[in-house]
């Protein structure tokens, strides 16, 4: 698959997880497609339960920001932000793809936490 078609592609299934369109989000995922939570310890096996999980989830995202898609060949890497109800997932997917479709993807996901003062130096904050 072309490197224009897989990101073509994951722009169409952020754009989908955006919306809240579960079918078209999960389009881009194998039938049996692996998806891991290293955080949790959980791995999800195949597309339905993939799909399923997401369908069940108590609270549907309020926001979602995609900040980069990166990658070469079959292994792309998106960071992204979703936001519950206030509260902001920043979260980073990696996914690897098989005849244009998702075989493998591992997701991690971290709150934001209030930067030390001793390093203000060095750094520049985000607005």
């Amino acid at each position: 698959m072309r490197q224009e078609a897989i990101l073509e592609t994951l722009n169409a299934h952020w754009h989908a997880s955006a919306a809240g369109d579960l079918d078209a989000e999960h389009d881009i995922y194998d039938v049996d497609a692996i998806c891991e939570y290293p955080q949790s310890g959980e791995r999800i096996h195949g597309r339905a339960n993939l799909q399923a999980l997401r369908a069940h989830h108590p609270g549907k995202p309020s926001g979602f920001a995609v900040k980069r898609i990166q990658g070469q060949g079959n292994l792309w890497v998106t960071e992204y932000a979703i936001n519950y109800h206030g509260q902001v997932a920043y979260t980073v997917s990696i996914m690897e793809f098989r005849d244009g479709k998702v075989v493998h993807e591992t997701q991690y996901f971290s709150e934001p936490f209030e930067a030390p003062a001793w390093r203000s130096q060095w750094v520049q904050r985000d607005a």
